[in-house]
This record gives structure tokens, sequence and C-alpha cells, in this order.
């Protein structure tokens, strides 16, 4: 049961920030979408190292000096998962006037929020399989661990939850739809995190593996999307610093509670 709740804990960061689109009347200026890009792309490395790539070397600690293997194969198939959806999925960044991926005549809307959900797919994962290592008794990963990643991913989905509605709202949609889309893009979350969960717990002597596969997957995500986001135009310095916000704050989060 504490898994359960620990999965949904991301998908209602999503929902909170979605429902920004109900009380806010404009949209979100180019400052504070960067701020809110660095500070996603923050807590999303902060993740990756604290809770999945750290752990995934602790946990192959019997391999001596060839610990690090599984994380750093783990990690390049993830990159690699990554990098072949966001060839076979077409999407549409927020703020960006061309499409990526396969040629489609799906509207502006629809590819935006297929853009947020290939951005949400590696958190989902990286829930469930922290989560997954919990459930086996793991002794480097603890119930608080679960909880801090849930958390901090809960905290930067809020701004992602606004970022993709009030978008949305601005292309004409109405509040209702707009409000809906965003929560949509956040549903992949928990059921990837579900089912992430259920198949890591046939293959524990792989957990390693799939640690870093979904430290590797929210890495693209930072470098390929995030970064450039947060860098574009005047005041990038913005991003940079929201960047090192969200990484200190899941930093204390992980340490913390951990």
């Amino acid at each position: 049961m504490e898994a359960f709740f620990g999965i949904l804990i991301p998908f209602l960061g999503t929902t909170l920030g979605a429902a920004c689109v109900l009380f806010m009347k404009r949209s979100l200026g180019d400052i504070v979408r960067r701020a809110l890009a660095g500070f996603a792309a923050g807590v999303m490395v902060a993740a990756s190292v604290w809770s999945l790539l750290i752990p995934a070397i602790e946990q192959s600690g019997g391999m001596g000096r060839l610990s690090f293997v599984p994380a750093f194969v783990g990690f390049w198939i993830g990159v690699l998962f990554l990098l072949l959806l966001d060839h076979l999925i077409p999407h549409l960044h927020v703020g960006s006037d061309r499409s990526e991926g396969p040629k489609t005549k799906l509207g502006r809307t629809t590819m935006m929020v297929l853009a947020v959900i290939l951005h949400n797919i590696p958190e989902g994962m990286a829930v469930g399989v922290i989560y997954a290592g919990f459930l086996s008794g793991n002794a480097q990963i603890t119930a608080a661990n679960a909880l801090a990643l849930s958390i901090g991913i809960a905290i930067q989905n809020f701004p992602e939850g606004a970022i993709i509605s009030m978008p949305l709202r601005a292309e004409g949609e109405k509040k209702g739809r707009a409000f809906l889309g965003g929560v949509l893009s956040g549903a992949v979350e928990p059921i990837g995190a579900l089912l992430t969960l259920i198949a890591a717990q046939f293959v524990i002597p792989a957990l390693p593996y799939l640690l870093s596969f979904a430290a590797g997957a929210m890495m693209y995500v930072v470098v390929e999307e995030l970064i450039p986001e947060m860098s574009q135009g005047k005041h990038s310095d913005v991003g940079t610093l929201f960047f090192a916000a969200g990484f200190s704050i899941m930093m204390v989060l992980d340490v913390a509670l951990g």
C-alpha cells in the first residue's frame, strides 16, 4: 500500500500544476518557462545521481573495481531507449514551431501533450524501480529514499503541469480541455511506475541495471530538452539559478529523508 501511494505522488504534482489553468488568466512568460525548465532539470539530475546511480553502484559492490559496470551499461541503455522514442514518437516541445519525430497529421495540441508524455516516461520508471528495490528488501533503498524521489519528482511536476496546460489554453483550448491535457500528460507516470514495479519483481538481480537505466533516460531528457529550453534568449542565468535550486532541493530531500 505504501508503494501504491508513493507512485501516485508525482501524478498529484502534475495534476495540481495543470489546475493553474483554471485560475490563471495569462500564459507563462518566457522567463518563467526558462526558470521552471531549469528547476525541473536540477531535480532530475540530482535524482539521477543520488537516488539511482549511487544506489546502483552500491548494490554492485560485490564486483569490486567493476562495480561501476551495471550502472554504466544500464545508463547507456536508458539513453539509447529515449533516443529511440524521440525518433519514433511525433512530438512538439512547448515554445517550438518545429515538430520532432516522424511526420504526422496530428494537431499541435496532441503533439505538445506527447512531448510531455515522452518526458514523463523515465520519471515514472524511476519511481517504479526504486519502490521495487524497497519492496525487495534491498538494504541500500529504504522507504524514505523512495519517498524522497517521489516527492522530488512531484515538486518538479507541479510546474510541468502548468507548462503544458497554460500553453494549451493559449493555443485556443477551453480551460477544461487544457486542464485535462495537463493531467493526461502526467498519467503515464503512475502507469509506467506500476508496470516497472511489477516487472522488476521478477528480475531483482537486474535492479542495478534498472536503476541506472532510469537515470540514463532522465539525463537524456535533461540534456536534449530542458537545458536548451532554460538557456534560450536573454536572462539565461535565471534558468541556471533555478537549476541549482532544483538540484539542491532534491539533494537535501534525498539525504535528509534517506
